[in-house]
């Protein structure tokens, strides 16, 4: 029971997230534009724990990852543009995509570290940008908008908002839980003992790079599940999904939350999210004052958002 109360303590912050995200749409957040903000949050929310992932448990700080949700979201356009429509098709594709494409960039960028990899995934998420806005057949530069979301057996479920909601909610759930037991595993372990002293894991016969080339493609499925969900929540895609502006928020939302643990990605995500939309509607020249607070918060929050209470408690010692 002791030990229960420890994994309950250690991720009560997510379990009351991904509660209070389940409760939103019958406690008011269930208009039409506020259901397509909360699909948004929980899909972006879903790329951040991926990286979270990587980043927090591998120590890959990568700048490409939004390709990811770029290969997945363009399987989709592509399966449209053929006409085949039900996910039981078009979410493998766009989840092999972005393995694929995972796996053929990190076979390269792994065997290297620190600024070099942090460059070598930004250089291959640009090639992904520049090869998308080449793609005349499917919009190029202007995007492409799908003639209807995914199918699911031939029923247009996801056509209906709440529906779509709890989708979005159970795969990011599902993304959370999946992260969070690779971490708590024998996996996870190695991949934070090659984090901390790569060439002690070594000798203790432990290859570094098996183990992070594996992580890293784990990333880039489920981002490329994300871009799946993007592409029909949005009903367009465009090769600005792919942008290292995109990577860099991403990035950024996991330095916002917290490394802690990967409820600082969720909270990261939420917080942004949350930030933008209000920062939007206050102000026209909002992305100033936006860049600003994200500047302070790195500052004066070293922990994130999800150290706030550790910080504050430490003030009140002091005090």
């Amino acid at each position: 029971m002791r030990e229960l109360g420890r994994i309950l303590g250690r991720e009560l912050p997510a379990l009351l997230l991904l509660g209070g995200l389940a409760a939103a749409p019958f406690i008011g957040f269930g208009e039409g534009y506020m259901l397509t903000l909360l699909a948004r949050m929980m899909i972006l929310a879903m790329a951040a724990v991926s990286l979270s992932f990587i980043v927090a448990g591998a120590g890959l700080v990568s700048l490409g990852h939004a390709a990811t949700l770029g290969f997945g979201a363009y399987a989709v356009v592509i399966l449209d543009d053929l006409q085949v429509v039900d996910a039981l098709f078009v979410l493998p594709a766009a989840i092999l995509a972005a393995a694929g494409f995972a796996l053929v960039t990190g076979a390269v960028a792994i065997r290297t570290s620190g600024v070099n990899f942090i460059m070598i995934t930004l250089a291959f998420g640009q090639m992904a940008f520049f090869t998308a806005s080449s793609l005349s057949g499917y919009g190029g530069d202007d995007g492409y908008t799908l003639y209807a979301r995914t199918e699911v057996n031939g029923a247009r479920l996801l056509d209906d908002r709440l529906v779509f909601h709890f989708v979005c909610l159970g795969a990011l759930v599902l993304t959370w839980l999946l992260c969070r037991m690779l971490l708590a595993s024998r996996f996870g372990r190695v991949l934070r003992a090659v984090r901390g002293n790569p060439m002690r894991a070594q000798a203790l016969g432990f290859s570094p790079y098996p183990y992070r080339l594996t992580a890293y493609v784990i990333a880039g499925a489920l981002g490329g599940a994300a871009g799946f969900l993007f592409a029909n929540a949005t009903e367009f895609v465009a090769p600005a999904y792919i942008s290292w502006q995109r990577s860099g928020e991403l990035l950024f939302m996991v330095i916002l939350g917290g490394l802690s643990g990967l409820h600082g990605a969720l909270l990261g995500a939420i917080g942004f999210v949350l930030l933008e939309e209000w920062l939007s509607h206050q102000w026209e020249h909002w992305r100033i004052a936006f860049g600003v607070l994200l500047i302070l918060a790195v500052l004066f929050l070293p922990g994130g958002l999800s150290g706030i209470p550790a910080q504050l408690g430490r003030m009140l010692r002091r005090g």
